[in-house]
C-alpha cells in the first residue's frame, strides 16, 4: 500500500470544506462586530417599547436607545394629531407628520400613508415599527413651518419638542428592507453553511463528492472505500490532482473533489485558455471536462496539456465506449444518450396539442 495515498479522498475532502468553513464563519464575526457600532440588532429584532403611560422608565426613553445602538423600535403611541403636513419625496407621498406627548415633551412622529388613512386628523393608538431620528432636518423644517402657523418663535417651539422623533417610512423603505433580508439571509445561510461542512468534516462519506456516486449502483460508501483501496493500492496514472485507478477517475483539487466510476463516463474533451494582460500573453492553461451518466458534469481547469492528454488516452483505451474530442456529433450523441431530446420533444409535444 502506497502510505502516500491512505485514505487520500476522505482527507481532501476534509481539507477541502476545512477551507470553505472559513467563509461563512468570516461573514458572522463581521456582523457581529458590526453590532458594536451600528444598530443591527435592532434592525432585525426592533426594540418593545409599550404605550405611552409607561415611559417613566428609562429602557424606554429614546435618548437611552438610541445611545445605545437601539435605534429601531416597535412603538405603541396613543392620541396622535395631525399637522397638517406631509413629507414628499419624487412626487410621491413618503408620510404624514404627526405629533404626540411623550414624558411631558411634544413628540414628531412620521407616518407611512396606509398607517393613518391618508392623513387622518387624529389617531387614538397606532402601533408601528419606527426608526429614531435625532435633530432631523425635515423635523426642523417642520417647526419653522409650525411655529408661523401658532405664530410661535423657533426656539419657543423647540422647547417643546423632543430633539428625537420616529419615522415609520424609514424603518421600513426599500433599502432598509433590502438591508434586513439581506442581514437575515446572510446569517442563515453562513450558519446552514457551517453545520453542513462541519457535518461533512466529520463524516466524509455524506459529502455532495461521495453521495453524487448513488445513482451508479452500489453505496457510496461501498464506492468511496472501493476508490480509497485502489488508490492507494495502485493508481493507473497519477498528475498532480487527477488520478485513475482500475474502476474510477478521481479529481482532488483546491476546486473540489471528484470520484467517477470509469464505465460511467461517456464523453471527454479537453479546452484549452489563453492568459493574458492587455497584450501580454502569459500561459495556457487546459480544462478537462468530463460527462458522465445521469448528468454528471465534471471540469477540471487549471491543467497541463501533458496531463490532459494522458488522462484522455487512458480513459479512452479504459473504456472504448467514451466519446473523445469536443464536435457536434459527440455533443449531440451525448444528448440522446441523455435524453435530453426526448425531454424536448415530450415538452414540444405537450405545448402542440395545447396549440
Amino acid at each position: 500500500m502506497i502510505e502516500q495515498f491512505e485514505h487520500y479522498i476522505t482527507k481532501n475532502i476534509r481539507s477541502f470544506y476545512q477551507r470553505k468553513l472559513w467563509f461563512p464563519i468570516t461573514v458572522l464575526v463581521i456582523l457581529c462586530a458590526l453590532c458594536f457600532f451600528y444598530p443591527v440588532r435592532s434592525l432585525i429584532f426592533p426594540s418593545l417599547i409599550p404605550g405611552n403611560q409607561v415611559q417613566t422608565e428609562n429602557r424606554y426613553d429614546l435618548e437611552f436607545l438610541y445611545n445605545h445602538n437601539q435605534k429601531y423600535v416597535e412603538v405603541t403611541l396613543e392620541n396622535l394629531y395631525f399637522t397638517g403636513y406631509r413629507k414628499d419625496w419624487l412626487g410621491k407621498t413618503d408620510g404624514y407628520y404627526y405629533y404626540t406627548l411623550r414624558d411631558d415633551d411634544c413628540l414628531i412622529v412620521l407616518l407611512d400613508p396606509e398607517s393613518c388613512q391618508q392623513g387622518i386628523s387624529t389617531i387614538d393608538e397606532i402601533t408601528i415599527d419606527a426608526e429614531i431620528l435625532k435633530n432631523a432636518a425635515t423635523e426642523d423644517r417642520l417647526l419653522e413651518h409650525l411655529a408661523e402657523d401658532l405664530s410661535w418663535s423657533k426656539a419657543g417651539i423647540v422647547a417643546n419638542f423632543s430633539s428625537y422623533m420616529l419615522s415609520e417610512p424609514d424603518c421600513n423603505d426599500l433599502i432598509t428592507n433590502l438591508l434586513r433580508w439581506f442581514i437575515i439571509l446572510s446569517v442563515l445561510f453562513s450558519s446552514l453553511g457551517i453545520v453542513l461542512y462541519l457535518l461533512f468534516i466529520a463524516f466524509p462519506v455524506l459529502s455532495p463528492p461521495v453521495q453524487r456516486l448513488r445513482g451508479y449502483g452500489k453505496r457510496p460508501g461501498a464506492m468511496l472505500a472501493e476508490a480509497e483501496e485502489e488508490l492507494a493500492t495502485l493508481p493507473q496514472l497519477a498528475t498532480e490532482d487527477m488520478f485513475i485507478t482500475e474502476h474510477y477517475f478521481i479529481e482532488v483539487s483546491s476546486f473540489g473533489v471528484a470520484i467517477v466510476p470509469i464505465s460511467e463516463i461517456i464523453w471527454i474533451y479537453k479546452y484549452s485558455t489563453l492568459h493574458k494582460l492587455l497584450w501580454h500573453h502569459f500561459s495556457i492553461s487546459y480544462t478537462l471536462h468530463i460527462t458522465a451518466k445521469h448528468r454528471r458534469y465534471i471540469r477540471c481547469p487549471k491543467n497541463i496539456k501533458s496531463d490532459i492528454d494522458g488522462i484522455i488516452d487512458y480513459l479512452s483505451e479504459a473504456n472504448h465506449d467514451i466519446l473523445v474530442g469536443f464536435s457536434e456529433d459527440n455533443r449531440q450523441k451525448v444528448e440522446e444518450i441523455q435524453g435530453d431530446t426526448a425531454i424536448l420533444r415530450k415538452i414540444l409535444a405537450f405545448l402542440s396539442k395545447r396549440v
